[in-house]
């Protein structure tokens, strides 16, 4: 079952159902490549200017709600999200499985130079066991994509992890989805920033009463201007909820 926030469908399913169907991703003897996209209020605003991207998100086998406000937006129809599945957090409960499954690697793509290497040797030392197999910062051209695909390829990784900022991330997997020798790619933003230390993840405090976007705000003031998306975030739900919405449903 999908909601639709403003014209993107996203999944109801809660964290411990999000994890259960991730791990099944990554098991399944069929190499064939899912994706998981993880969708905040900025996120979505900017799949309603880009319908390409708004295709490319609704083609996704999973759609996770990363970020409050996404849950506030659903409590507004009948069909609501039971809560915040955040993309950063998914990864590390799946980097926390993957240490005890033997033959299973992960890939990092993205992030500036230098980092995705380091965040393989914080993730490493966190997770004992787990491995991951090969890294490549998000610096490339297009003419370059078919190397980095081949690169991924060779490695033969179970997950890769691409935090190229969207929509990019999620078009690349798209674009190469079925060239992909994976069981899983998920559009992971700044995660691998997160794994690396060089981007610190709100105090507890802050991720229990919603209010991540707020410490990053004041954590990072640069970020206003990108802020600016979520008053006309909920603006936007509250005029579309007057005039009604379709709901989407998707298994």
């Amino acid at each position: 079952m999908r909601v639709d926030i403003l014209g993107v469908g996203i999944d109801t399913l809660n964290r411990k159902e999000t994890l259960s169907k991730t791990l099944g991703y990554i098991k399944a003897d069929e190499r064939k490549c899912k994706l998981i996209a993880t969708p905040n209020p900025e996120v979505i605003m900017r799949a309603r200017a880009d319908r390409e991207f708004a295709k490319v998100l609704d083609k996704a086998d999973l759609v996770i709600p990363d970020g409050v406000g996404v849950v506030w937006a659903s409590k507004l129809g009948k069909e609501r999200l039971r809560e915040t599945v955040t993309g950063c957090d998914l990864c590390f409960q799946i980097f926390a499985q993957m240490k005890d499954m033997e033959g299973k690697k992960v890939y990092l793509l993205g992030a500036a130079p230098d980092v995705a290497s380091l965040a393989k040797t914080n993730m490493e030392e966190e997770f004992p066991g787990l491995d991951i197999c090969g890294v490549r910062n998000g610096f490339f051209d297009i003419d370059e994509e078919k190397d980095i695909v081949t690169e991924i390829n060779n490695l033969r990784p179970d997950v890769l992890l691409v935090g190229l900022g969207s929509p990019r991330q999620e078009k690349w997997i798209d674009k190469y989805k079925e060239e992909l020798d994976v069981n899983l790619a998920i559009g992971c933003g700044g995660t691998i920033d997160v794994m690396a230390g060089t981007v610190k993840r709100a105090p507890m405090m802050f991720q229990r009463l919603g209010l991540e976007w707020f410490y990053r705000l004041i954590s990072q003031p640069s970020r206003f201007f990108r802020m600016l998306v979520l008053p006309k975030f909920v603006l936007v739900v509250i005029c579309e909820k007057v005039f009604g919405k379709k709901k989407f449903k998707k298994d």
